[in-house]
């Protein structure tokens, strides 16, 4: 029980002050050493690369520069839902119009150190020039309606999917595959603008903060919802029809991984799956390969599937263990 305190009662004394810290101000790290070597480490680097060492501004696109370009985009998109805490509906536009402003600004000096990088590594022909990145964010800025149109629909679609949410603004607002989507749609259009470093660094800010790992190449319709969505995983060739809903650790993969004449991984093939329209894939079901989920399908958990399945099929794990009763085997290409 609590006791009061008199007013002439002693102070309890006070804690005692830490003693400072051991480490003098003035002690030694040897920085000059540490700088030179890795310095030394930093040119075996760049030489090894083939990288032009007497290039003297940033090189790349920067990470922490497009978290802040996507957060005004975030804003813009759903100004009273995800912009300042003191926005007015009287006020909407402006704050849009100035937004958007500083932030697609901000994108064309991405897009131009990420186009200048690849005229230097591996895209000789590409159009480096200060118009070039103008032209890829205009293009990115007109599309902005349309995929905002896009993301009221995947809203709709979790509000609809979800028997827990209260409202289309809690899933805005508390949704991670909303987050994960939101910057799936702004990456895929920065992806076929043809600046897929940045796309991929946008994307990877959503992974980071969601655990939802979708590559900017992946194809996906409208009305597609990730319920829960930790550990989800969708590959760069991956197809995605209307009206598809996954849960947790689903993973559209590739099965293999073709090898080139150099004995290096070849790039840009086909190999994730199409998943058609109105199809269902619950938790932890794994699909691998250029394969086909046909329309309406309903995949269950923890299944591993490598075979194409028609539409309306619905696939658990006790089918595929009849399946491999039946035939010795379990999922031919």
């Amino acid at each position: 029980m609590l006791q009061a305190t008199r007013p002439d009662a002693p102070l309890a004394p006070a804690r005692p002050v830490p003693p400072p810290s051991s480490a003098s101000p003035h002690a030694s790290w040897n920085l000059d050493d540490v700088v030179a070597g890795l310095r030394a480490v930093r040119e075996r680097w760049r030489l090894a690369q083939n990288r032009q060492l007497e290039y003297g501004g940033r090189e790349l696109p920067s990470r922490e520069a497009l978290r802040g370009i996507v957060d005004g985009l975030r804003g813009a998109l759903f100004p009273m839902r995800l912009g300042p805490a003191d926005l007015r509906q009287e006020n909407e536009d402006f704050y849009v119009g100035h937004t958007l402003d500083a932030a697609l600004h901000a994108l064309a000096e991405q897009v131009a150190l990420e186009l200048a990088y690849q005229l230097r590594h591996g895209r000789p022909g590409v159009d480096a020039s200060p118009d070039a990145a103008v032209r890829i964010v205009r293009d990115f800025a007109a599309a902005l309606p349309q995929i905002r149109a896009l993301l009221d629909s995947d809203v709709e679609a979790a509000y609809h999917g979800d028997p827990a949410a209260g409202s289309v603004d809690e899933v805005v607002l508390c949704y991670p595959g909303i987050l994960a989507i939101i910057h799936h749609r702004l990456a895929h259009r920065l992806y076929r603008l043809g600046v897929p470093l940045i796309a991929r660094i946008v994307s990877e800010l959503a992974h980071s903060a969601t655990g939802i790992d979708i590559h900017p190449g992946a194809e996906i319709g409208g009305r597609f919802f990730i319920d829960h969505g930790t550990g989800v995983v969708i590959g760069e060739t991956a197809v995605i029809g209307q009206g598809v809903r996954l849960y947790q650790a689903v993973t559209l993969g590739a099965k293999r991984f073709p090898v080139g004449a150099d004995g290096s991984l070849e790039k840009g093939l086909a190999r994730h799956p199409i998943v058609e329209d109105d199809v269902v894939i619950y938790a932890g079901a794994t699909i691998l390969g250029r394969i086909v989920i046909g329309r309406g399908s309903s995949i269950g958990g923890n299944v591993w599937l490598t075979h194409s399945v028609p539409p309306g099929s619905h696939v658990s794990q006790a089918s595929l263990h009849q399946q491999a009763g039946e035939s010795g085997a379990v999922g031919h290409d």
